[in-house]
């Protein structure tokens, strides 16, 4: 069972970094043309989108770097190996997006006060092209990667569904400009590229900082989890509970359990298995069980209470 998770894994890991590194290269390129046509025509909707992309691009870039690092295996100075950079460049990615916002927003409260002339033909050529890019990027990124459970995979995808909408923005923006000469029409797109941004920014961050405060994984159903172990034939209680995620799709587990005193060693050990088993098919698959008998236990507290606790009742197994 154990195997056929991690391979599983593995698989979608490689598949992960290939759907990026395509993504990545696209978006790039593309985006450094959206930068020069937006100069070009003067449209502030082509450069919010830009700098979507531009987040984008960062967003893709961080994500394969944090691929590449969380490969690099455990060693004695980090013991779950480099899998948390992944979180660490959400919230980066997450923090970029916020900043690229606001910027947007000053922005557009400039122009729409003063709007410029703007080469609207240029604008909806490029925003037109724009959009077919991210409808590419986005279609490799569902086929070919996890974008439901992989937080680093599903934040590179919100910022290119985003960025499709910024593209709609412009195209929208562009045909107002060509037909109604509507010169707001420009930064009111780009101001609602930023809203889009904002949320898709926020949302990311508060994940990624909910990982890092050891938060219980949102795929996890902890009062489940209580039952499942409690159900199992031998445990009397359980205590100091914890449940994390190490990084996107990989959640960590600890307790201790309470057991039968006249249980053997062999019966213990079978009871152990059972309740990892039991936790795997939950969405746990690194769990540390600590095993204690009635007579030796110390505390009745499912979550841990005292954060001091003495080491000392970690001797006293079965």
């Amino acid at each position: 069972m154990g195997h056929n998770h991690q391979h599983g894994h593995d698989h979608s890991h490689g598949a992960n970094k290939k759907a990026l590194m395509l993504s990545f290269i696209i978006i790039t390129g593309y985006m450094v043309i959206e930068v020069i046509g937006g100069f070009l025509t003067n449209s502030l909707a082509l450069l919010s989108d830009a700098g979507h992309m531009l987040s984008d691009s960062i967003s893709l870039g961080i994500g394969l770097l944090a691929f590449t690092l969380g490969e690099k295996v455990a060693n004695y100075s980090k013991t779950f190996g480099y899998k948390r950079f992944e979180i660490l460049a959400a919230v980066f990615n997450g923090v970029t997006l916020i900043l690229i916002a606001l910027f947007i927003f000053y922005e557009a409260y400039q122009r729409f006060s003063n709007p410029p002339e703007v080469a609207s033909t240029g604008m909806l050529i490029i925003g037109f092209i724009g959009l077919l890019i991210n409808i590419l990027v986005a279609w490799i990124l569902l086929r070919n990667g996890d974008t439901e459970e992989n937080l680093n995979l599903r934040a590179a995808f919100l910022h290119v569904i985003g960025d499709m909408l910024g593209s709609v923005g412009a195209v929208v923006a562009a045909i107002l400009i060509m037909f109604f000469n509507w010169g707001w029409a420009d930064p009111l797109a780009s101001v609602i590229v930023a809203i889009l941004v904002l949320v898709s920014g926020w949302r990311v961050t508060k994940d990624a900082v909910h990982v890092l405060m050891e938060g219980t994984p949102n795929n996890i159903e902890l009062s489940e989890i209580i039952k499942t172990i409690k159900n199992v034939g031998g445990v009397k209680s359980i205590h100091d509970l914890h449940v994390w995620s190490i990084t996107s799709g990989q959640n960590a587990f600890s307790c201790h359990a309470v057991i039968d005193k006249n249980l053997s060693i062999i019966e213990s050990q079978k009871l152990l298995r059972e309740i990892e088993h039991q936790l795997e098919h939950q969405g746990i698959g690194h769990s540390v069980i600590q095993l204690e008998s009635e007579d030796h236990f110390h505390e009745d507290s499912i979550l841990c209470k005292n954060q001091n606790h003495s080491i000392s009742h970690l001797q006293h197994n079965h």
